[in-house]
Parts: structure tokens; C-alpha cells; sequence
């Protein structure tokens, strides 16, 4: 059974940096899209950022755009989201999510697994 753990949230400044990791495990088949997506307090979970199975392409929404940067180790079955110049009140909770295709996926039921989920508590 896959199993998708995020880690690295935390209480973050405005203008300041936090790098988000996430760990798969359970899963064999690598050639599949990952995302990262985020859900704020009384809003509907948004698309962050997406990555090919072989790094090869990504994607980002235009509001983290130059800004974030996704990656991945695909031997360590690992991807992670460096955040940079957070904005003020940028709180909200932050999902990796799997989507089991090779094309690209920036809509949330189109991903297959999810994990937990990580907190990102901004403050101004």
C-alpha cells in the first residue's frame, strides 16, 4: 500500500524560506507526475507545483511562480518544494500528492494518493 508522509512545516516570516519533503513508499512503479498542493483556512485545496517522473518537466500555479521550485530524487522515491519569499499570512496546510500517469495533472482528483499533509503557519 503506498504511503505518501510530508514533512518540514512550520511557523514561517514573511519574505522568508521553508523547504517541504516528501517520502513514497509502497511504490514501485516511478514513471508517474508528483504534486504539491495546499489547502489555506476556509479555502478550496489549489495546485502548487507538479514534477515529471524524470524531472524532466515542470509546473507551477502563477502565484508561486519564481518563487517555489519542486523537485525530486526519483532513486529516493522522494520530491520536495523549496518555498521562497512566503507572503504575509501565507498559512495554510500543504499535500504531495501522486498522479500514476505520464502526463501532467494540475487538478486534485486527478491525483491518485495523497498524504497527510503539513502545516505552513505564516506570520506577518
Amino acid at each position: 500500500q503506498v504511503q505518501l508522509v510530508e514533512s518540514g512545516g512550520g511557523l514561517v516570516q514573511a519574505g522568508g524560506s521553508l523547504r517541504l519533503s516528501c517520502v513514497v513508499s509502497g511504490r514501485t512503479f516511478r514513471r508517474y507526475y508528483m504534486g504539491w498542493f495546499r489547502q489555506a483556512p476556509g479555502k478550496e485545496r489549489e495546485f502548487v507545483a507538479a514534477i515529471s517522473w524524470n524531472s524532466g518537466s515542470t509546473y507551477y500555479a502563477d502565484s508561486v511562480k519564481d518563487r517555489f521550485t519542486i523537485s525530486r530524487d526519483s532513486a529516493k522515491n522522494t520530491v520536495a518544494l523549496q518555498m521562497n519569499s512566503l507572503k504575509p499570512g501565507g498559512t495554510a496546510v500543504y499535500y504531495c500528492a501522486e498522479h500514476l500517469s505520464d502526463s501532467i495533472a494540475t487538478v486534485d482528483n486527478e491525483y491518485d494518493s495523497w498524504g497527510q499533509g503539513t502545516q505552513v503557519t505564516g506570520s506577518s
